[in-house]
Parts: structure tokens; sequence; C-alpha cells
């Protein structure tokens, strides 16, 4: 995995720079045409709200791009977001690899 210092576009800036201030759409538009409230578009353009399959379908009929473009987007951000939170961090770096049942098994 590529651990970079910087963190990767946030799906709130990749809809608002990529998508809706080139189109000339506003949040309630969007919101209109995806069948969710203004508030809900308004917290992914924030930041304050994740992408889940449902809405990551939804974005990919509107824009005609691939579900799997934002939650690619979504993914690297909670990756990144993992490893650079110093908590979270020291728990991944504390965990310890699972010893398989084959390797118990005496050999013959």
């Amino acid at each position: 995995m590529n651990i970079t210092k910087r963190p990767p576009v946030s799906v709130g800036e990749m809809l608002t720079e990529e998508f809706l201030l080139p189109l000339g759409l506003t949040q309630g538009q969007l919101a209109e045409a995806i069948g969710v409230s203004r508030k809900t578009v308004n917290e992914l353009c924030n930041n304050r709200r994740t992408i889940t399959v449902d809405t990551a379908l939804m974005l990919a009929k509107a824009f005609g791009n691939s579900a799997e473009f934002w939650l690619n987007l979504q993914r690297r951000n909670d990756l990144w977001k993992s490893l650079h939170t110093e908590n979270r961090r020291i728990r991944i770096e504390n965990a310890k690899p699972v010893t398989l049942y084959t390797d118990m098994i005496p050999s013959k």
C-alpha cells in the first residue's frame, strides 16, 4: 500500500470541483436528480457523510461513470485516515497474524 503524507482527493472535493461546478449544477439539482435530500448532497460535498454503495450507484448513474469510481475515492480516504490517525494507526500496528489451524496439526 502506498502511504503518502498528503491526503487523497476527498469525495466532496471531487464531487464539487469536477462535477457540480463544471456542469453548473447546484446541490439541490443533484439532490433532485438522484432522489436524496439537499442536506445529504451538502454533507457529501462538505465531507460530513461518506459514500455508501447506494449513493455510489446513484452518482454513477447521474454522471455516467461507475460506482467503483466513487467507492474507490471513499476507500482511499478511509485508508489514509486510518493510517494517519495516531490511535487508529497504533491499533493497526498492534494487530498480530492469526495462526492457521493447519499450522497447529502435528505432521505425520
